[in-house]
C-alpha cells in the first residue's frame, strides 16, 4: 500500500502539471456564463449598429483581432495608446494609418461595462466582436473560448515583425503563420477573410504594376484609382473581394483562380505552390470554407492568451490601469 506522503507527492505533481498545461485550456465558452450572462447580445449589439452605419468596419473589427493574436498572443496590445512614456503597436507599419474600429471597440466596452463593470477583457472582446463580425455579414458563427486577460505592455517591434507584409511570398507567409503555431491549412482558411474589406493603394500598387500572375483587366480596373507614383493616391482605397466585399462568402477564393487576388500575398496562394488545391476546394465549397475557417479562428484565439492572475482586466481598452 503507497504511504501517503507517496501519494500526497502524487497529487502534488498532478497540480503543477496541471498549472504548466497550455493557458489557452483555461479558455472556456461558458467563461462568462455567471459573471456577463448578457455579454454575448450586449457586444452582438454593438457590433450590428456599427456594421450597419458602415459595412467595412465588420473587416475592421476583424483584422484588429489578427493583428492583435499575431503580437505576443490575444491580449488586447492592440488597443493600446502611445503616451509620453509608452509606445503601443498602432504606429507599427502593418498598423499605422491602416487599422481602424478602435472607437467602436470603446462603444462595446462602454456597453459591457455597464451590464458587468470590472468582469470582461478587452482582448475577449476584440474575440467576440471579430466572430460576430463575420456573422452579421453572412458567415458562419462559431462558439468563441473565453477568459482572457488584458496586457500590460505592447510591442512595436513584435507588430512590425510577425504580421505578414502585403508583399509576402508563400514561403513567408507559410513561415510568419507557423511561428504563431498555425498550419498552412490554417493560413489558405484565415486568408478568406479578405472577403470583405478594403485595402489601400499602398499596399497592392506593386502588385497591379509589376507583378505577371495577374488578370490584366483587373489590373487596369485597380490602376484607375491608385498612381503607380509613390506617394500619390496612397491611401486610395480597393475592395479586397471584386465580387462581393461586404459579403462574407468563399467569392475570394474564386477570385484567386481567376488570378484577380488585389494583393500580391493573396495571389501567391494560387500561384502553383502548395496552396493551391485547397484554393480550389474553397472555391467549390463554402462549407468546407466556412468550418475551416471557423477552426482557424478558435485555434488563432488560443494564441498565448493571459489567464489567472497574469495581466488585468482594463477598465479602458486604450490604457492600461
Amino acid at each position: 500500500m503507497a504511504s501517503s506522503s507517496s501519494i500526497t507527492m502524487a497529487i502534488l505533481s498532478l497540480v503543477v502539471l496541471l498549472l504548466l498545461g497550455s493557458s489557452s485550456a483555461q479558455l472556456s465558452t461558458s467563461y462568462y456564463s455567471s459573471s456577463c450572462p448578457d455579454l454575448f447580445s450586449t457586444v452582438s449589439g454593438v457590433v450590428q449598429s456599427a456594421i450597419s452605419k458602415e459595412k467595412r468596419m465588420g473587416a475592421s473589427l476583424l483584422r484588429l483581432f489578427f493583428h492583435d493574436c499575431f503580437v505576443n498572443g490575444c491580449d488586447g496590445s492592440i488597443l493600446l495608446d502611445d503616451t509620453s512614456g509608452f509606445t503601443g503597436e498602432k504606429t507599427a507599419n502593418p498598423n499605422q494609418n491602416s487599422v481602424r474600429g478602435f472607437d467602436v471597440v470603446d462603444d462595446i466596452k462602454t456597453a459591457v461595462e455597464k451590464v458587468c463593470p470590472g468582469v470582461v477583457s478587452c482582448a475577449d472582446i476584440l474575440a467576440i466582436a471579430a466572430r460576430d463580425s463575420v456573422a452579421t455579414l453572412g458567415g458562419r458563427s462559431w462558439n468563441v473560448k473565453l477568459g482572457r486577460r488584458d496586457s500590460t505592455t505592447a510591442s512595436l517591434s513584435a507588430a512590425n515583425n510577425n504580421i505578414p507584409p502585403p508583399s509576402s511570398s508563400l514561403s513567408n507567409l507559410i513561415s510568419k503563420f507557423s511561428d504563431q503555431g498555425l498550419s498552412t491549412k490554417d493560413l489558405v482558411a484565415l486568408s478568406g477573410a479578405h472577403t470583405i474589406g478594403q485595402a489601400r493603394c499602398i499596399s497592392f500598387r506593386a502588385h497591379i504594376y509589376t507583378d505577371t500572375n495577374i488578370d490584366s483587366g483587373f489590373a487596369n480596373t485597380r490602376q484607375s484609382n491608385c498612381p503607380s507614383t509613390a506617394g500619390s493616391g496612397d491611401n486610395n482605397l480597393a475592395p479586397l473581394d471584386l465580387q462581393t466585399p461586404t459579403t462574407f462568402d468563399n467569392n475570394y477564393y474564386k477570385n484567386l483562380i481567376s488570378t484577380k487576388g488585389l494583393l500580391h500575398s493573396d495571389q501567391e496562394l494560387y500561384n502553383g505552390g502548395s496552396t493551391d488545391s485547397q484554393v480550389k476546394a474553397y472555391s467549390n465549397s463554402s462549407g468546407s470554407f466556412y468550418s475551416d475557417f471557423a477552426a482557424a479562428m478558435i485555434k488563432m484565439g488560443d494564441i498565448s492568451p493571459l489567464t489567472g492572475s497574469s495581466g488585468e482586466i482594463r477598465k479602458n481598452c486604450r490604457k492600461i490601469n
